[in-house]
């Protein structure tokens, strides 16, 4: 076998491959995945319906074995590969989804082409992007792959969905439009070719005709004093590439089963005798056209494998790079997987602190909540009507009891402020639960920004259980915390704050040294008992309050810090590791219990990693590409 015809095996044997892997023309399947098959050169057969599609093919393969009939005959794309053989070997046909079936009676390949289309599309007149692969082997075909497609129609005929036009229309573009497609667009004769619905396509995609060949059937069946020459020669529509004129089977031919090699040799004739075609009857025929299109689909693929093997090169480093992102599969061993296990937690464990740390956003919000929430709720607190002069009066009164005071209203003055005190206990909760909130929103964006869990969803589970489990705890001692810190102050009043204050004057005793006895209060003496006076108690009372406020304003951020930002750098999974260190193999089996979906895409990663290194490996072998 020569090195081209290697490649051209190489070729086939890669568009097999993608194929398998859901990577095919018809622009379905390839997911996120760089698509090799469309970076390779391949030979695209379009043409409306009845424009002779099926009897080129079969002349080309020489052999009798596409389905027939009215309307759409072929409703999925045929990825056909002639594979050259040595001279007296037997023909036989091979069907990618068959592998190891071999076809010798060509009448049960046309069979199995109806009976495979049917699979997917039913028994409807329905199309399908999914290719059939057919590979030929004989030693009366050359080297070359061909992609039949359903052929073009302007209206729908009964049984057919009423976008079919525009449905085959877009599956054939999907072929044509790549710049790696060769496109062989088969017109009748017998029609005028502008109203070519091959052609009309080309041109479209194609407008320079560098990649199409132009190729012309039922030169026989033309009105008698009529020809194709204008064609043919290209003064009536010139590519870059001749024309090719075909004669097909006679449809007595077709009815009679005449043998096709039999044909081959009535086409050859009907050129060399033709007086309009026989100065050029050695360019023309079904057999030059193979010779043509593999002659012309080697030099296209070695001009590029170079692109190919770049595109081969940047698709390993990104498949590899995809397989170390979702990690290698888990190993079997309990230890490994513990240790396995482990790992991802201190992974977490390591993101999470970034967070608090500021490595990451999130943390500053505590940092919020103690600079504006909890200021903001302090001064919300409803001391103004706690300390109105009514409820210092009822207050006052009731804390004296059947006995007024004195002098100063001890009694009052500590019922007041245990009262005002009393208030802090909420703005001191409501801390400790905005800090746990925001821990815990942490906790689920270190989840999800932990690559090496995402592979695992039931150790997510798991893991985001058991931490906020202990945010929860850390929590409840952080109330404990900050409650007592609020009771300490009511417990214990600061005397040196009210030995400070300004006293009342009290009037001095008069006595009456004559009669030893005291003196009637003066007019000027302050009434203890007036608004005044317990307008004085308030004040004091409010002055005391706004102390123990900016005391507590620092002291419970340090109490919230403390117990449960601190304990969550420390020990927001050690309850977690004392559980799993418990664990036997089968249940630490089921915490690696990966998304399916992830598994799939491994499974295809490796899978594709594994052709693209192979391709490239076959394509360096190659002799003239060194």
């Amino acid at each position: 076998m020569t090195t081209m015809e290697s490649l051209i095996g190489l070729v086939n044997r890669i568009q097999r491959a993608c194929t398998v892997l859901g990577d095919y023309g018809g622009g379905t399947g390839a997911n996120a995945f760089n698509s090799l098959w469309e970076a390779l050169p391949t030979v695209a057969v379009v043409g409306g319906q009845s424009s002779g599609k099926s009897s080129v093919l079969e002349s080309i393969v020489g052999r009798d074995f596409l389905p027939r009939g009215s309307g759409i005959v072929t409703r999925r794309p045929l990825v056909l590969q002639l594979h050259k053989t040595e001279a007296g070997t037997e023909e036989y046909a091979e069907f990618l989804h068959l592998p190891k079936k071999n076809f010798t009676d060509f009448a049960l390949v046309r069979k199995e082409i109806q009976d495979e289309t049917d699979r997917i599309t039913g028994k409807s007149k329905q199309i399908s992007p999914v290719p059939i692969h057919l590979s030929i082997f004989s030693p009366h075909v050359v080297n070359l792959t061909l992609i039949d497609l359903p052929g073009l129609t302007k209206v729908a005929v009964e049984g057919q969905p009423e976008t079919i036009v525009e449905d085959i229309e877009s599956m054939v573009r999907t072929y044509v439009d790549k710049p790696n497609c060769i496109i062989l667009a088969i017109s009748p004769a017998n029609q005028d070719i502008a109203t070519s619905d091959a052609i009309k396509l080309a041109k479209e995609v194609d407008p320079t005709g560098e990649r199409t060949f132009g190729v012309l059937t039922k030169l026989d069946l033309m009105d008698k004093g009529t020809n194709a020459l204008d064609v043919l020669e290209g003064r009536s529509y010139k590519l870059q590439h001749p024309w090719v004129g075909i004669v097909n089977r006679s449809q007595a031919d077709i009815n009679k089963n005449v043998d096709m090699m039999l044909a081959r040799r009535k086409e050859r004739e009907y050129f060399d005798t033709s007086p309009d075609y026989g100065h050029l009857a050695t360019k023309m025929g079904s057999e030059y056209l193979a010779k043509l299109l593999s002659k012309h689909l080697e030099s296209v693929i070695k001009s590029r494998i170079p692109s190919i093997l770049s595109l081969i090169n940047k698709s390993i480093e990104e498949l590899e790079r995809e397989l170390d992102r979702m990690g290698r599969p888990v190993a079997i061993d309990a230890g490994a997987q513990l240790y396995t296990i482990l790992e991802m937690c201190r992974a977490f464990d390591k993101i999470f602190k970034e967070h608090l740390d500021g490595g990451r956003p999130g943390g500053d919000r505590i940092y919020g909540v103690f600079d504006n929430q909890l200021p903001a709720a302090l001064k919300k607190l409803p001391f103004d009507r706690h300390l109105s002069l009514q409820s210092v009066k009822r207050i006052v009164s009731e804390a004296d009891g059947y006995q007024p005071h004195l002098i100063a209203p001890e009694q009052g003055y500590r019922r007041l402020i245990e009262g005002a005190l009393g208030y802090f206990r909420g703005p001191a909760e409501a801390s400790v639960d905005a800090v746990h909130y925001v821990l815990k929103e942490l906790v689920r964006k270190s989840i999800s920004e932990t690559e090496e869990l995402k592979r695992f969803p039931s150790l997510q589970v798991e893991l985001a259980a058991a931490a906020n489990s202990s945010l929860e705890k850390f929590r409840e001692e952080s109330k404990k915390s900050v409650i007592r810190l609020v009771d300490m102050e009511s417990a214990y009043l600061t005397a040196d704050f009210f030995r400070k204050l300004p006293q009342e004057i009290e009037r001095p005793v008069a006595v009456n040294n004559s009669k030893n006895q005291a003196a009637s209060p003066s007019p000027a003496t302050p009434d203890l008992y007036g608004d005044g006076h317990f307008r004085r108690i308030a004040s004091n009372v409010s002055a005391y309050v706004t102390m123990v406020a900016d005391t507590l304003r620092n002291t419970i951020p340090k109490a919230c810090v403390y117990c449960q930002v601190r304990q969550a750098k420390l020990a927001l999974l050690n309850y977690f590791y004392a559980q799993i260190s418990k664990r036997e193999g089968k249940q630490l089996g089921q915490l690696l219990d990966e998304d399916p979906a992830l598994m799939d895409r491994r499974l295809e990663c490796a899978k594709r990693l594994e052709l693209y290194k192979k391709a490239r490996d076959e394509i360096d072998a190659v002799a003239w590409v060194r």
